[in-house]
């Protein structure tokens, strides 16, 4: 399982719903409405497999279907440009620091342009030369979105490990 937290799993797909869509749902309700997004069209975010085994995820759409991040305050859209959407990594511990996100990032990117994306964009953290813990790198950082070839627009109001998140985007 790639769940970071044991078997609760992960939650990221939560950028699809509201907030209040979130909130609302408990347990079992919840789960299944996070799982029912994954039969849509396009898939909700891309897997990256070793020798068969699942070893991390990326969640990768457009914005405009992040109910969550449509109605953000702490990271508002940059213009109106119909932007795809990088939320978040999940990697497998023991296959960490192997270059698993960036694989994964470059799938997104090839993903948002097969399916026509003017731009892709994402809020990694700035992690300002020191390490970020484990549970806040699920952001992924402002250092491998530019080696993708992504550039910063502009700092947003929220963070990750007391540290700043950045919109940055790659025009596609």
């Amino acid at each position: 399982m790639l769940a970071p937290g044991g078997t609760e799993g992960c939650w990221c797909l939560a950028y699809r719903l509201t907030s209040g869509e979130f909130g609302r749902a408990r347990g079992a309700e919840r789960e299944a409405r996070l799982r029912s997004l994954v039969d849509s069209d396009p898939a909700p975010g891309l897997l990256a497999y070793l020798d068969g085994t699942v070893v991390g995820w990326c969640n990768v759409g457009p914005r405009a279907a992040m109910g969550r991040l449509v109605r953000s305050r702490t990271i508002p859209a940059a213009d109106d440009c119909p932007v795809w959407s990088v939320v978040c990594f999940v990697v497998r511990p023991g296959y960490r620091r192997r270059g698993v996100a960036a694989a994964l990032l470059n799938g997104a990117v090839a993903y948002a342009r097969e399916h026509g994306a003017p731009a892709i964009e994402a809020y990694p953290v700035d992690p300002r030369g020191r390490r970020v813990h484990t549970t806040a790198a699920y952001v992924g950082t402002t250092g491998m979105f530019e080696r993708a070839g992504f550039e910063r627009v502009m700092p947003t109001l929220a963070t990750s490990d007391r540290l700043t998140r950045w919109l940055v985007r790659l025009d596609l």
